[in-house]
């Protein structure tokens, strides 16, 4: 049903997509070209609430009912792209550097460039933002920072479709001295496919076409592009992403999404060549501030555990996890348990998922630290609750043991998520398919993905 839905999008935006330069006057034409060009006004509801064209409000917030549905249908994505035919691990993105540019990373040695990063309740999304600058003069948007995705995209005037209203102005590439088009002959428009997992289009006048999809329907559609990327202090020229033309689904009020995942389209590998093959975040609490950086770091302040070689799908982040013990104590399991599921780490999603035995043992032993805590009932897919948050509760200490000596120590905030006023839940839940190490238990640690070196690194204390 999903795809189906998504080549019937398609089918509208392919017959009219042209360089965006070309197309003028959108929310007063949109509605005539449309009935011109389907013989019907039936797609005058492309005028969704959420279009800059509507006058419908947006909600201020993200209730938590929908941070959890969001989170679901992410993991199910997540749980298809592993169940796909097995890709090729590509080479390291020092190697295809040298293979494409030589002589272009000594500039990695001592380069970094870094930009706040903040919780994305602001903008009524459950992930993590910053800003980035984009065109000539540069304008900065508000973009979820993701990685388990690759295509970087924001949506772009005029939105020949829909845009979700967000906060700030559109991204007009006509006000932008290095915007270009890419044509659908690009190299680039080919790497789409492995990109976003699906196939690239053509329009009539030649642009690339790009479809980027996410589990929970949400979607964006429209032309690969290029322009001057800004990020923190420096201005990176010849930047590749997608500049979105029909923008439905839970992207709150953010203007876009920034792809960190293993891919030759994400941003990681387009400013490798200038700042290295690795980049580091803090994500913060709302009380906290949080970063996001690329290039050179200081190695000695983080335990490190090696990225986990996968021919599952070669973009994402893998890793195992070795054992966990609340109260200092093991949990009363298998080690063999820790690794019967792939394992990744991923900045999207929000509740972290063990395989079934392995949750089963931590919400028991939980349950007996907690002592008298009273029980709540269960909230959506959190079974382990209790009456109260979790900053009032006596939080029992929590550790995540990783190979080669890495280890997450776990405060309340790690451990607890608060659903509602009076409500805080194990921020864990059972799964069959895939492992992940979701964003609640990373906060205010520093992350580090050292791809050159294939090691994922932490450090306790990095959020300001």
């Amino acid at each position: 049903m999903e795809s189906l839905l998504l080549l019937l999008a398609g089918s509208l935006i392919f017959p009219l997509v042209t360089p965006a330069r070309e197309i003028t006057n959108a929310c007063t034409s949109q509605a005539n070209d449309f009935q011109h060009m389907n013989g019907t006004g039936m797609h005058l509801t492309l005028h969704h609430p959420q279009s800059p064209c509507s006058p419908a409000p947006l909600p201020s917030d993200l209730p938590f009912s929908a941070v959890i549905a969001h989170d679901e249908a992410r993991i199910a994505r997540l749980a298809s792209r592993l169940a796909k035919t097995p890709s090729r691990h590509p080479t390291s993105l020092r190697q295809q550097h040298r293979e494409k540019s030589s002589g272009d990373n000594h500039l990695a040695d001592s380069l970094s460039s870094s930009v706040p990063l903040a919780p994305g309740a602001s903008v009524g999304v459950g992930n993590y933002v910053t800003q980035l600058g984009l065109g000539t003069p540069a304008t900065s948007y508000a973009m979820v920072v993701d990685t388990g995705s690759s295509l970087t995209w924001l949506q772009c005037s005029p939105c020949v479709v829909s845009c979700h209203r967000q906060a700030g102005p559109l991204y007009n590439p006509r006000t932008s001295s290095t915007y270009a088009a890419v044509p659908c002959s690009a190299p680039q428009c080919g790497e789409l496919q492995a990109a976003t997992l699906n196939p690239s289009a053509c329009s009539a006048s030649g642009v690339c076409i790009y479809q980027a999809t996410y589990g929970d329907s949400s979607f964006s559609l429209g032309y690969l592009s290029r322009d001057t990327v800004s990020f923190g202090s420096g201005r990176f020229p010849g930047f590749y992403y997608g500049c979105g033309q029909d923008n439905e689904g839970l992207f709150g009020r953010s203007a876009g999404l920034i792809g960190l995942a293993r891919n030759k389209l994400s941003l990681l590998y387009q400013l490798a060549p200038s700042l290295g093959d690795s980049f580091s975040y803090c994500l913060p609490t709302s009380a906290s501030t949080g970063y996001l950086s690329f290039g050179s770091y200081s190695p000695g302040q983080y335990s490190y555990t090696p990225m986990v070689s996968s021919s599952l799908d070669a973009s994402l982040y893998f890793v195992s996890l070795a054992s966990m013990s609340v109260a200092g104590s093991p949990l009363t399991v298998s080690p063999s348990e820790y690794g019967s599921l792939p394992t990744i780490i991923d900045s999207g999603t929000v509740i972290t998922r063990l395989p079934t035995a392995v949750y089963t043992a931590l919400s028991k032993a939980l349950g007996a630290a907690m002592g008298g805590a009273p029980r709540a009932p269960a909230y959506s897919i959190l079974d382990t609750c209790f009456k109260g948050q979790a900053s009032t509760l006596r939080v029992p200490a929590m550790d995540m043991a990783f190979p080669g000596g890495a280890t997450l120590k776990l405060a309340p905030g790690n451990v607890l998520i608060d659903v509602d006023e009076s409500t805080t839940c194990l921020a864990f839940a059972a799964t069959d398919s895939t492992a992940i190490i979701g964003n609640t238990q990373q906060q205010t640690f520093s992350v580090v993905y050292d791809v050159a070196q294939s090691r994922i690194g932490f450090a306790a204390g990095g959020c300001s």
